[in-house]
């Protein structure tokens, strides 16, 4: 069971979403976020999906969150030790340059990650088994077609593939059929839910294997008009099933996408258990000018306005100064995790809540 609200609070290379406003790219849709970074296209037909998430009773925005679980096991510990041993555990691979890893800000490990912040809102998927996602907040991003990335998977807005399985948590299920294709799901609350800064949570357990590619991540709310990566995206969780250990946060914008995304790795202990294996806080903190993320509360990468590239050509520009809107999806298969051969099928991924805060 799910701990209280009040219990939480003590509680990349990245493929870039190579869709623009008319081709749907990687992340499904609206430019589903993957660690490639491939972006979905437009938000329509080859559509994508925002991820929901969410721990109390959809619609609850009192209740919203987007990192760590109420309690269990959003808490930091659950990634391994933090801390000076370097062996991974919050702050990443130890003695990995790529890992934004060593940490030496003092707030890596805040004892209280969410002082300073209220609530703005939130979804906690309490609902019975096989409740589809609220519509109030969630739509669909649904088809097929490769997504710029061939990926495999066919988006429905079947319950089938989104639905709350009746403990807490919506399921996101890739299917695969008796002809050899893939379903799934892919979410956004486009339209409905948008915010400029904050701090964006999820409390998920992410699915594994071959070709397994699961994400929680944001396209800046003028996408469609402004064709990505100009509408800007930010990846707070993206997850390549046969390296089930890491996780990639990244910042896609215009001279800085792609294959050279701005990005960073947080690594779990080698041997420990994967992000598979337990729910884990994935969060973003986006302030003016710069965006910090973190695994269970641990800081692994911070980045700013200083780390736009000078040599990204005409438009090269940070364009994280807008509402932006959340996305979920589950793909199959595709550039960035390969084939999925040998996976076993159905494959979930468990999300207990979707949180958003906000300055007071």
């Amino acid at each position: 069971m799910k701990r209280s609200y009040a219990s939480l609070v003590v509680l990349t290379t990245a493929l870039a979403l190579g869709c623009t406003a008319a081709s749907p790219g990687g992340k499904p849709a609206t430019g589903t976020a993957g660690a490639t970074g491939s972006a979905g296209a437009t938000t329509g037909t080859a559509g994508s999906g925002a991820g929901t998430a969410g721990a109390g009773t959809a619609g609850a925005t009192s209740t919203a969150g987007a990192s760590g679980t109420a309690g269990a096991t959003g808490t930091a510990g659950a990634t391994g030790t933090a801390g000076g041993t370097g062996t991974g555990g919050a702050t990443g691979a130890a003695g990995d340059p790529a890992d934004a890893g060593a940490i030496t800000d003092a707030a890596a490990d805040m004892a209280d990650p969410l002082a300073g912040w209220k609530l703005s809102w939130s979804d906690e998927f309490n609902d019975v088994a096989g409740t589809k996602p609220n519509p109030m907040y969630w739509g669909y991003d649904t088809g097929g077609g490769g997504w710029g990335v061939a990926q495999l998977q066919v988006y429905t807005n079947n319950a089938a593939n989104a639905s709350t399985d009746g403990k807490g948590n919506l399921a996101m299920v890739a299917i695969k059929d008796a002809q050899g294709g893939f379903t799934s799901a892919r979410l956004k609350t486009q339209a409905k839910f948008e915010q400029a800064y904050g701090r964006f949570a999820i409390r998920a357990k992410a699915s594994t294997g071959n070709g397994m590619w699961p994400a929680f991540w944001m396209l800046g709310n003028d996408f469609g008009p402004t064709p990505w990566p100009a509408c800007g995206e930010i990846d707070v969780m993206e997850i390549r099933g046969t390296q089930p250990y890491v996780n990639l946060g990244s910042l896609h914008g215009p001279g800085y996408s792609g294959m050279m995304p701005l990005t960073g790795r947080y690594t779990m202990p080698d041997g420990g258990p994967s992000l598979s294996d337990d729910f884990h806080v994935y969060a973003i903190e986006w302030e003016t000018g710069v965006v910090r993320f973190y695994v269970d509360d641990h800081l692994y990468e911070t980045r700013t306005t200083a780390d736009v590239p000078t040599d990204g050509g005409p438009g090269t520009k940070w364009v994280y100064d807008h509402p932006f809107f959340i996305l979920l999806n589950l793909a199959v298969g595709g550039r960035f995790p390969g084939p999925p051969d040998g996976t076993v099928f159905p494959q979930t991924m468990l999300i207990d809540w979707v949180r958003v805060y906000k300055r007071p």
